[in-house]
């Protein structure tokens, strides 16, 4: 079966599916559950869902709700596959009386600048447990976790010194609270030359956070979903 990749705009632009939201990695939803057996059988009717298509989706149950994360491996981004799953899934959890909360996802990966001469990806590859898809990216195997990213610095003129950041991926919705929350509770606009693909703040010891969106995005595609597939 051929599968297109959609954008992440063509994804919101669907229709049915506005319990979900394009961030880093694909479509995600949270769905709150009342009990940890509400979200139990939840995740039994996804499982029923998906069974006939192949498509499965990767699936967090906990006491609080379930969140669930669509991504067609074939093409490493998001398909019109992803739509009509979401479309269901949903249905699913209307009917076992779980409610979408949009503002409980978020993706969060750190990122690490050093220059090019220093190959320090061994070491936190060993310090993680993570695997290496390629040079720069290290992910979860089972993809539970946030991904490590090694940028190149490449003014090698700069004090070897580690320069650490993280990056946080929210919903398009949600980014400006997120924003502003983050400015009332002590921090600082460092950046926002690249927005609204990112913004960049700053706490009171000037480190560094990236708030992004898939805003600017062509393609939600990203290195972890290579070893994604490769493990399949």
């Amino acid at each position: 079966m051929d599968v297109e990749a959609i954008t992440p705009q063509q994804f919101h632009d669907a229709d049915g599916v506005d319990d979900w939201r394009v961030i880093a990695w694909g479509a995600h939803a949270f769905f709150r559950s009342g009990s940890y057996a509400q979200g139990a059988r939840f995740v039994a009717a996804i499982a029923e869902v998906v069974a006939p298509t192949q498509h499965d989706p990767d699936v967090d149950l906990r006491r609080e709700g379930v969140a669930v994360k669509l991504i067609s491996r074939e093409v490493r981004n998001l398909s019109t596959r992803d739509i009509e799953l979401a479309r269901a899934i949903s249905a699913a959890a209307r009917e076992h009386g779980l409610e979408p909360d949009p503002s409980a996802v978020q993706v969060v990966q750190v990122a690490l600048a050093s220059v090019p001469s220093a190959d320090v990806t061994p070491f936190w590859q060993a310090a993680l447990g993570y695997v290496r898809p390629n040079d720069s990216h290290l992910v979860d195997p089972l993809r539970r976790n946030g991904s490590f990213f090694l940028q190149d610095e490449m003014d090698e003129s700069k004090p070897r010194r580690g320069r650490m950041h993280v990056d946080v991926s929210v919903p398009h919705d949600q980014v400006h609270a997120r924003i502003e929350a983050a400015l009332a509770a002590g921090g600082r606009l460092a950046d926002d030359s690249q927005a609204p693909y990112w913004w960049t703040l700053a706490d009171a010891e000037n480190h560094g956070v990236d708030i992004t969106t898939w805003w600017g995005r062509e393609s939600i595609r990203l290195e972890e979903e290579r070893e994604t597939e490769a493990a399949d």
